[in-house]
């Protein structure tokens, strides 16, 4: 991991900024033309890669990257702070690679977008890249990143306190009874917070630049077009990438798509959260009334009939706002909010219903103890609070209006009571004191006819009525793939073998869907 310290960086930035104001005002895709060559990859094994930038990295990259993925390559890649002044202060990117095993069979490089923001790409391509590579059967070098502010890669930091570095509290949790007045004073502390200590490093943390990013990357790599698996977040990512760079896209997925709006970019994605959790819910419930769950683990069956697990859930977690359960992690009981969060996480995969299951059990039984799940048994990482704050709320300006938000939530606790108004309340970018330096990147038609979506109709983060809003602006550009099943993060995780068909197809043969179809589960 590169850092720098914050003396260093500003008086390079305020030469810079000199410099500046003798000069016409340039785009960053302007400057970037005119930008110095990027240096070759001095490509090494990841671990070899931890112990040389980062002595105490070394152990965990052997016990984690390097050991699920021994051939795994790492390397570093400076990217300009500020495009606009793509000669000043440089950030560094760290990148990996799996190269192909056949090169007689590779047609060129596949990219790994991670989603988030926040999302490890480094770490990812570590746990998915056997899949990945059995999939494509040599067809590609196989590559990603950590985006800047993530893992590997320069990070910022908002210095926050670890209550409000908390998930439950990182996301605005209105109180017991809906009322705002402490999620929106702890939203003001962590925007004043950022604003304070997170300096020109935080601000960098968009997703135009996470685009040039990717666009740097793909010289770095010497090629003229990437084809590219984006999942999530990283489907915006991705999309925006396709807009600005269209010429150097050759096979394009995006994985489970939010609503592309550039007036609602990640404040639509956080208000969908509440119809994704309602869409995905009855999946758990026809799970935890199964007669099979008590022949699996005594406890597993909340109910016998589907119908009555959402009914024993909302009355559980009303029962711990005014009663809070004390936990096996000393200090953090189960309160309501903490059980709605570990809901929210769990609905990602039915590989995380038993734990949520028992977590449910125990807090009913008068002498239980829950346990709770590790991410929301401690606090995050400050420079990974910061990073989830920040590109959501450098990328556009949100309304500051609390009585606006205190009728916005009354109104989705009403609607969607298994999320209690949190998506529609008041983030930290809602009192975010910086203003976006650029508009977002509006997601239209034109463009090459490249892109394979595919989404499952029962998406918890990305609801299907938000990847139909992708579908509809990128028009003839796309197809569309929807699968009959729930999950977040479709191909080769939570879809099904018709759906994982279909994409391994189009990546390693060029084969799309003529019209958009569908995967019965």
């Amino acid at each position: 991991m590169t850092t720098y310290s914050r003396r260093a960086l500003v008086l390079a930035l305020s030469a810079a900024g000199v410099a500046a104001t003798l000069t016409a005002v340039v785009t960053p895709e302007a400057a970037h033309a005119g930008a110095p060559a990027v240096p070759a990859l001095d490509w090494r094994p990841c671990a070899e890669q931890a112990r040389t930038t980062d002595p105490t990295a070394a152990s965990a990259a052997a016990s984690g990257v390097a050991a699920s993925a021994p051939v795994q390559e790492c390397a570093e890649l400076p990217v300009p702070l500020d495009y606009r002044d793509p000669y000043g202060p440089q950030l560094t990117l760290a990148v990996s690679r799996l190269r192909s095993e056949r090169p007689e069979a590779r047609r060129g490089t596949l990219l790994y977008i991670p989603g988030g923001p926040g999302g490890s790409g480094v770490r990812q391509l570590g746990q998915k890249g056997d899949a990945l590579r059995k999939a494509m059967a040599g067809a590609y070098d196989l590559v990603s990143f950590d985006p800047r502010g993530v893992g590997g890669s320069t990070t910022a930091s908002c210095d926050l306190d670890a209550e409000d570095r908390d998930l439950v509290n990182l996301r605005p949790w209105p109180g017991p009874d809906g009322d705002i007045t402490e999620s929106v004073a702890r939203s003001r502390r962590i925007a004043d917070a950022c604003a304070r200590n997170g300096g020109p490093v935080l601000r960098s943390l968009t997703t135009a630049n996470e685009a040039r990013d990717i666009d740097r990357f793909r010289q770095a790599l010497g090629e003229e077009k990437l084809s590219a698996w984006g999942v999530s977040y990283g489907t915006y990512v991705g999309a925006v990438y396709a807009q600005k760079y269209p010429r150097h896209t050759d096979r394009w997925v995006l994985d489970s798509s939010g609503d592309p709006d550039p007036a609602r970019v990640a404040r639509g994605w956080a208000a969908n959260m509440a119809v994704g959790a309602d869409d995905r819910f009855p999946d758990f419930a026809a799970w935890a009334a199964d007669p099979a769950r008590e022949e699996e683990e005594p406890g597993l069956r909340l109910a016998e009939r589907a119908q009555d697990v959402r009914p024993l859930f909302l009355a559980l977690a009303a029962k711990l706002d005014r009663e809070p359960k004390e936990s096996t992690t000393p200090g953090t009981p189960l309160t309501g909010n903490r059980l709605r969060q570990a809901l929210q996480n769990a609905l990602y995969s039915d590989a995380s219903f038993p734990q949520l299951a028992r977590i449910i059990r125990a807090a009913t039984d008068p002498a239980g103890k829950p346990v709770l799940p590790a991410d929301l048994a401690q606090p995050l990482r400050d420079e990974d609070a910061a990073v989830t704050a920040a590109v959501i709320c450098n990328d556009v300006r949100w309304p500051d209006s609390v009585p606006a938000y205190e009728r916005a939530v009354a109104a989705d606790r009403v609607r969607h009571p298994l999320t209690a108004g949190m998506p529609a309340n008041a983030f930290a970018c809602s009192f975010w004191k910086d203003a976006p330096v650029e508009k977002p990147t509006r997601i239209t038609a034109e463009g090459p006819s490249n892109i394979l979506m595919i989404q499952n109709l029962r998406d918890p983060s990305t609801p299907y009525s938000g990847a139909l809003k992708m579908r509809e602006a990128l028009g003839d550009r796309a197809r569309l793939v929807t699968l009959d099943h729930g999950g977040h993060s479709v191909y080769l995780g939570n879809g099904n073998a018709c759906g994982d068909r279909t994409v391994t197809e189009y990546l390693t043969t060029g084969r799309r869907p003529a019209r958009d179809t569908y995967c019965a589960d």
